[in-house]
């Protein structure tokens, strides 16, 4: 099945977080989309888990537990697509989630990977911690999200929904 993007998400004991958020990274992913997990050596019945309930999604079955980058760089070397996804399995994706991001990279070829802003899943209306609108090195070193200053997390009232160069994603 070739398909022009491939969202890979990787997992580890994480059949909770699959049962919650898988159905709608499905429901919500474009057509020319295909979805993988990428599994590093669970025990808690994951990928059980996908054969039975998801026979459309790929399966990775990586046969250690290697950590996060490791893991992805395994499965990514097995996976044929234009354009890679790497989704933590516990993201809540809503509708039109990726034909953007796949957009900006099809009209700018030099761009080389890419961040769509990130809300908190416990309070939607506020950006989410880790990586909000996107990553900045400040002149003393010292990394900082748009969205969060510190502890303080803004509320999303559509002040970053521009596109610009981020320093992390």
């Amino acid at each position: 099945m070739d398909k022009k993007t491939a969202v890979v998400i990787l997992n580890w004991n994480g059949k909770s977080f699959l049962e919650k958020f898988l159905p709608a990274v499905l429901q919500y992913s474009s057509q020319d989309a295909r979805v993988i997990v990428a599994d590093n050596a669970s025990s808690d019945g994951s990928v059980e888990y996908l054969k039975a309930h998801f026979p459309e999604v790929g399966i990775i079955e990586n046969p250690e537990n290697g950590g996060f980058a490791k893991g992805y760089n395994d499965a990514l070397a097995k996976v044929d697509a234009e354009y890679f996804v790497l989704l933590n399995s516990d993201i809540e994706v809503t509708e039109n989630w990726i034909p953007p991001v796949i957009s900006l990279l099809d009209k700018n070829p030099e761009v080389a990977a890419c961040q769509p802003i990130i809300r908190s899943y416990h309070q939607p209306e506020k950006f989410e911690y880790a990586g909000a609108a996107g990553g900045f090195i400040d002149a003393f070193g010292y990394p900082f999200c748009r969205g969060r200053i510190f502890q303080q997390l803004e509320e999303d009232q559509g002040q970053y929904n521009d596109a610009l160069e981020i320093f992390w994603a």
